[in-house]
């Protein structure tokens, strides 16, 4: 063999064993993820006992589950939610810090330019979308006001006089209280909070008329008749609550709700991203996840992450124009 040629088959051998060595580095690297000495923090924008929390409680013990590592709940409330999702954004993307994406706050908060907000879609990969929550109008159980007719009528004798409660500017219940000002022709004095568990507590409180807030965050209060719920603002009646109308069969037709996902940090490794989805999705569409949420008035709903991602651009183009209307001076 001539010297050169030699030197060509060492050349080949070397760049093969390079290649190997570089596909078993990858190899090795995917299957450290997660590392079993660690756990996973999964932030929570919203204060204790709000549908987000409970929910968020349910999705981290099904990863843990899955992943066979901790995942410890880690709460950051602030601004309808913009203190925790800016922690989020701003973590190490790792594949160890993940958090849920409740919708319309997120867009509400990242495409309003007085928010200043340091997020945007592209702060995050997407892991799924696992649950929806309508939207709610209730009362304290001993209110005047036994239909949504009833609320209505007192607010249109004296405009301005019935409270109502929100879980934030620009959250889904702030735009399903100004959704129902249109409807009607009322017009509200519209009291914001930091969280659904504040403005539930006003109510209980006698201090505000009326909550806006979503399905499974009054369960416990009306099975014990602390609150009555007035309408459901869905298309349909909730399983949770049969016998209440929807705001449409009353003659609004109001529709309002949360959804939620979950994400990660933008840039978090694809190797720790494949095991995050695969965990999410078997945690989520099991039998266990639907039976604890159904315990909560919790609907579980399964996307995966290009599932969710489309659901993220349409719902952005259409929920944006309300961002200015809640910003209109009262």
């Amino acid at each position: 063999m001539k010297p050169t040629s030699r030197v060509n088959v060492v050349l080949v051998a070397f760049m093969v064993a390079v290649l190997l060595f570089g596909a078993d580095r990858s190899a090795n690297a995917a299957s450290k993820y997660p590392d079993k000495a660690r756990s996973v923090n999964y932030i929570v924008p919203y204060p204790p006992g709000g549908g987000t929390e409970v929910s968020s409680r349910i999705v981290a013990a099904m990863l843990a589950k899955e992943l066979g590592i901790p995942v410890e709940i880690v709460l950051k409330p602030g601004a309808g939610g913009q203190v925790g999702v800016t922690a989020l954004s701003q973590s190490k993307p790792d594949g160890y810090t993940i958090g849920p994406m409740v919708f319309p706050t997120v867009i509400t908060t990242s495409n309003d330019p007085d928010r200043k907000a340091v997020f945007s879609r592209k702060s995050f990969d997407l892991l799924g979308m696992h649950m929806i929550d309508p939207g709610i109008i209730a009362v304290k159980g001993d209110s005047p006001y036994k239909t949504l007719k009833d609320l209505l009528d007192a607010a249109k004798a004296k405009p301005g006089s019935i409270k109502t409660t929100t879980s934030g500017i620009g959250s889904d219940d702030h735009i399903a209280a100004l959704k129902t000002e249109q409807a009607s022709g009322v017009k509200f004095a519209i009291v914001h909070f930091d969280g659904a568990t504040p403005g539930r507590t006003a109510v209980l409180g006698g201090h505000v008329d009326a909550y806006y807030g979503n399905a499974s965050e009054v369960i416990g209060q009306t099975k014990g008749g602390e609150m009555r719920i007035l309408a459901v603002m869905d298309e349909k009646r909730s399983p949770f609550y049969p016998d209440v109308k929807t705001a449409k069969e009353q003659g609004y037709p109001i529709f309002s709700g949360v959804q939620h996902g979950a994400a990660v940090p933008a840039g978090t490794p694809k190797e720790a991203r494949d095991v995050l989805e695969a965990a999410y999705k078997k945690g989520i569409t099991s039998a266990e996840f639907k039976e604890r949420m159904a315990k909560m008035a919790l609907q579980p709903i399964y996307m995966d992450s290009q599932e969710f991602s489309d659901f993220w651009a349409k719902y952005e183009a259409d929920i944006v124009k309300w961002i200015d209307v809640c910003k209109q001076p009262r």
